[in-house]
């Protein structure tokens, strides 16, 4: 077994059951023991490269050094992100594509979804005031999928919803499970890319009709580089990339819920109405708490850095969650707190939750600005425009659940709309 001897390399045949025990803190746990940024491993019987720092994610995202093509694992792309879709895409048929989505995903329509969040809130307040108790993640699940469908013009009925979000957040939640739980987000993908694939197909023959300016039609009538339209399924495959990242919102939501409870003393400048401090709070939630622990890339041509030859084909992992909490890079990293944001905005590579470098050139996702305002809409529905009392529950989190949840889901009682 040869290793390059200008970083560490962790001794051992191989480390994947080590990642599934240690999760979100599997690379940090290294970087800190061999006090590096940059160390080799083996997992799943593969050396593998780890990286982090700003400095590590800035090459990450040099499309020149590393591609995406064959960095997700098979199993990932069967349950996460479908075969053969955009997050495995590279040059100009990644940026063609890129541009479709960016298109759907622009500041008025991150505007009119968080608007839309909104509405559909105040509609559900007064079904959560008849029940004993709600369990929020579970809620703000439905309310996400019903106006991610309407927003996207996706026709489904409402009584199909629970399903539905249910599908697509298991898609999320398979991705660091094993066993029972990561077949339950593959059946879902198929189920769902199935049920997608006909109502693209419908699209196209007339049957049901669509706006030109819906994600259902722009997804329905993509073309690929050659400038031929998609098959069905792998429309279908992009159509569920536009529904799925908005429904997993509902993991951060849940925990900006957490946050507001925890501390308290959060709330008072988001009682402002001021659009910056509601910024602030939820970037803070985006980075202190756990959802995407790292991120994989190829190395796509040998090339050297900080004193190390990448060769061709390494799968290389960069550290999110680690950089998150390390102290070189944050004053108050293991606390929470919205002031981490207070003076810049953080568009540095040392604050990535959704990927680093220009969303419209690069891999950076461009739901992102969707994430921060309907995050924004719904935090400020929390402390502005409801009331509720919060019980004694298990607000605990594990690190080695890739994703991860509070235990509780967030439990609310006696909810009232103010």
């Amino acid at each position: 077994m040869r290793y390059n001897e200008e970083i560490p390399h962790e001794e051992g045949m191989d480390h994947s059951i080590a990642l599934l025990q240690e999760g979100y803190l599997f690379i940090k746990n290294r970087a800190d023991q061999f006090k590096t940024d940059l160390f080799e491993t083996r997992v799943l019987g593969k050396k593998v490269v780890c990286m982090t720092g700003p400095e590590a994610a800035k090459i990450f995202y040099d499309l020149d050094r590393f591609q995406r093509k064959w960095a997700a694992p098979y199993r990932i792309q069967q349950s996460l992100f479908g075969v053969g879709a955009i997050q495995g895409m590279d040059g100009q048929a990644h940026h063609q594509r890129k541009q479709q989505f960016l298109s759907l995903m622009d500041k008025r329509n991150q505007e009119r979804l968080a608007e839309m969040v909104t509405n559909e809130l105040k509609h559900s307040i007064p079904q959560w005031e008849k029940e004993e108790q709600v369990r929020f993640f579970k809620e703000i699940k439905n309310v996400l999928c019903w106006v991610a469908c309407q927003w996207a013009g996706v026709p489904v009925k409402e009584e199909d919803i629970p399903d539905l979000a249910d599908d697509l957040i298991s898609m999320v939640y398979a991705f660091g499970r094993v066993g029972p739980e990561h077949w339950k987000g593959r059946t879902a993908r198929n189920r769902t890319e199935g049920w997608m694939e006909n109502i693209i197909e419908d699209v196209r023959s007339g049957n049901i009709p669509a706006d030109e300016s819906s994600a259902l039609y722009v997804m329905a009538f993509l073309k690929d580089e050659k400038g031929q339209h998609l098959p069905a399924k792998k429309a279908a495959i992009e159509l569920i990339n536009v529904l799925r990242p908005i429904v997993a919102i509902s993991t951060y939501i849940t925990f900006a819920a957490v946050a507001l409870h925890e501390h308290p003393k959060t709330k008072e400048p988001l009682k402002e109405h001021n659009s910056r401090n509601l910024e602030m709070f939820v970037n803070e939630v985006r980075r202190f708490y756990p959802f995407g622990p790292f991120l994989g890339a190829r190395v796509k041509e040998d090339f050297t850095w900080n004193n190390y030859t990448f060769k061709r084909g390494t799968l290389v992992l960069l550290d999110i969650y680690g950089m998150h909490h390390d102290e070189r890079f944050w004053e108050t990293p293991n606390q929470f707190d919205p002031n981490n944001f207070k003076n810049q905005d953080r568009n540095d590579y040392s604050f990535i939750p959704q990927g680093g470098s220009d969303p419209g050139k690069g891999h950076r996702c461009p739901g992102e600005g969707i994430t921060v305002e309907v995050m924004k809409a719904t935090v400020d529905f929390l402390v502005n425009k409801m009331d509720y009392d919060v019980p004694a529950q298990d607000f605990n989190y594990s690190l080695d659940e890739m994703p991860t949840l509070p235990k509780s889901g967030f439990l609310m009682t006696n909810v009232k709309r103010i």
